[in-house]
């Protein structure tokens, strides 16, 4: 069986090429990605969501793929629909598509696009596994050393629980999945064992670098406008500061530990994650 994952040169994508090798190391794996030239170690083959002609062709004897979603904000179900149609063309026997937390369910505007893939994905005929996945840690971490310098945490998510997971615990469930085809067919809502709130996400920050650093709850719009101060597109900006707002009232909190006990073990505990990025 081949196995096939898009967007594998991305932060996730490598993270899954890495389990899926660790877990079967004589797998037949392929890497679909923008620049075959980025990765090393595992055959590549070009791959752009923006050239819905070169797609099929790139996924001829594909039977799994991994359809990471697009980082690109761009008419993103547009860009999947195209790999989908282009799967379809290509024989791929089933697909594992990295959706958002309560799919359809949830009030992000962020959840637009997977909501729409998702539905593509059950009109193409073609077997899916739906990985919903909550937050990655690392959406917090990575900008946490700017933030510790600034001496605050700053957000639009207010008392709201987040069960957030590292992102090398959802690349694991992207392994196990794909190895694995009694998942074909079903939807897994998938988030970190222990919920937390920004709050406590601070106090951890505050006890690992002996610092005083508080999360500063804000208004959504203000949020925003601060994050274009930084830099951030308008319209991106408003993404995040609304996914900020809706956590607040609980469209990140998951507390089924569906991840942990798919991947068979517990998810990776936010002080860990913290640790790594200070």
């Amino acid at each position: 069986m081949t196995i096939a994952i898009t967007g594998a040169s991305g932060a996730l994508g490598q993270l899954a090429l890495a389990a899926l090798k660790a877990r079967a190391p004589q797998a037949d794996v392929v890497a679909l990605v923008r620049d075959p030239a980025k990765i090393n170690g595992t055959p590549a083959r070009a791959f752009d969501y923006t050239k819905p002609a070169t797609l099929a062709p790139a996924l001829q004897g594909v039977d799994m793929l991994v359809l990471i979603s697009s980082n690109d904000f761009n008419d993103r179900a547009g860009q999947h629909r195209a790999v989908i149609d282009a799967a379809r063309s290509a024989g791929v026997k089933r697909i594992i598509y990295t959706s958002v937390l309560k799919g359809d369910a949830s009030p992000m505007i962020l959840a637009q696009d997977h909501i729409a893939t998702e539905a593509a994905l059950k009109a193409s005929g073609i077997p899916a596994t739906i990985l919903r996945n909550g937050w990655y840690t690392e959406n917090y971490t990575g900008s946490l050393k700017a933030s510790v310098e600034h001496g605050a945490l700053i957000g639009a998510s207010g008392t709201g629980l987040i069960a957030s997971a590292a992102r090398a615990d959802y690349a694991e469930a992207i392994a196990v999945t794909a190895l694995d085809d009694a998942h074909a067919g079903k939807v897994y809502e998938l988030a970190g064992d222990i919920p937390h709130s920004m709050a406590d996400f601070a106090a951890e920050v505050s006890k690992q670098t002996g610092k005083a650093i508080p999360y500063n709850n804000l208004p959504k719009d203000t949020y925003a406008g601060i994050l274009q101060s930084f830099g951030l597109p308008e319209a991106f900006a408003a993404v995040l500061a609304d996914s900020d707002d809706t956590a607040s009232r609980g469209s990140l909190l998951d507390e089924s530990r569906t991840l942990s006990k798919l991947i068979g073990r517990p998810t990776t505990p936010i002080a860990d994650t913290i640790k790594a990025a200070l």
